[in-house]
């Protein structure tokens, strides 16, 4: 029986066509052929089209090697459609923690170039029957928002009512506002434009402040996906991303249209709206500014907080800081 594992009769023949196919479409594209006068002729006659055959032509005109002419080996479609490798344990243990499929995204891409979409993670969970969540996994979630301080804050932006003050600003008013998972430590500053540059300032200063007064140090950030805080493309070039890129703090993102998972700095709103915005008017915005200013000292050194057994966020953050010995004792 004759071994045809090495013969090149086929190759041969690509060859042989690409050589006399080559020097017709150079002259069809100089006007010189007096067969085709135009490129298109030119394919229907030989049965190819524009996208194959100048695929080819192109990468034989880049190395200069007849090889190039041949067709290239590649592995099956369904090769390529598969998860990276080890992805699949990765999202298992995120789930683990309880993070939803959105959470799992944003968490993935802090470490990986490649990943799957949300669509695509929650077929793997169902694949693994993790696609609904555990009351073990809803506590583990807890635990982990709530084991530290600084662990998580939350961002957000709230429009102030024009009707609050007697003299309204000139442009729409805001105000931004951070808060702490764990203590429930929060600051808050007006701002009259919720683009991205201002909010960024904004919130560093609200950062620093903590930071100065309290002792946070947040390690993650959670906003919503609104222009002023998101840029899931250019986060190098979108102000308030490089900001937590420069302070090596993680951004974390909100399912979308789903306030529930921001949602401390939700019930902070309301706090706010009950306690200084509700029933009150105002002279001007300088003037609310001030008031907000002595209500946040009320609101974290005083005000006693249901959700931290009694303890204002001052006291509360002040007993699970551990005191640092000197190293002279």
């Amino acid at each position: 029986m004759r071994d045809n594992s090495y013969d090149r009769t086929i190759e041969r023949n690509y060859l042989q066509k690409w050589r006399f196919l080559i020097p017709e479409y150079e002259a069809v594209k100089a006007g010189r052929s007096a067969t085709f006068r135009r490129v298109g002729d030119f394919y229907r006659h030989h049965g190819t089209c524009s996208q194959t055959f100048r695929k080819y032509y192109n990468r034989y005109l880049q190395s200069g090697a007849e090889a190039d002419l041949l067709p290239r080996r590649r592995g099956p479609k369904w090769r390529e459609r598969r998860e990276p490798e080890g992805i699949e344990a990765e999202i298992v243990v995120c789930r683990q923690r309880g993070m939803n499929r959105y959470e799992i995204h944003a968490a993935l891409r802090e470490r990986r170039d490649t990943l799957p979409s949300p669509s695509t993670i929650y077929r793997v969970l169902k694949r693994y029957h993790l696609n609904r969540r555990t009351p073990a996994m809803r506590e583990e979630k807890r635990r982990i928002i709530k084991d530290k301080l600084g662990e998580l804050g939350h961002v957000d932006l709230h429009q102030l009512p024009r009707d609050m003050f007697l003299a309204p600003p000139p442009a729409t008013a805001y105000v931004v506002s951070l808060i702490d998972s764990r203590s429930r430590l929060a600051w808050a500053e007006v701002i009259t434009s919720k683009k991205a540059l201002p909010v960024m300032f904004k919130t560093l200063k609200m950062i620093n402040t903590l930071n100065v007064t309290y002792g946070l140090v947040f390690a993650e950030i959670m906003s919503d996906n609104g222009a002023e805080f998101a840029s899931r493309n250019n986060r190098e070039e979108h102000p308030f991303e490089a900001m937590l890129l420069e302070l090596g703090i993680r951004h974390r993102y909100t399912r979308p249209y789903r306030p529930q998972t921001n949602g401390k700095i939700e019930r902070f709103w309301r706090t706010l709206d009950d306690d200084v915005i509700d029933g009150a008017t105002f002279d001007n915005l300088d003037h609310f500014a001030n008031e907000l200013f002595e209500y946040l000292i009320y609101y974290n050194n005083h005000r006693p907080h249901q959700a931290l057994g009694g303890k204002t966020p001052k006291d509360f953050a002040s007993a699970k800081t551990k005191p640092v010995q000197s190293a002279n004792y």
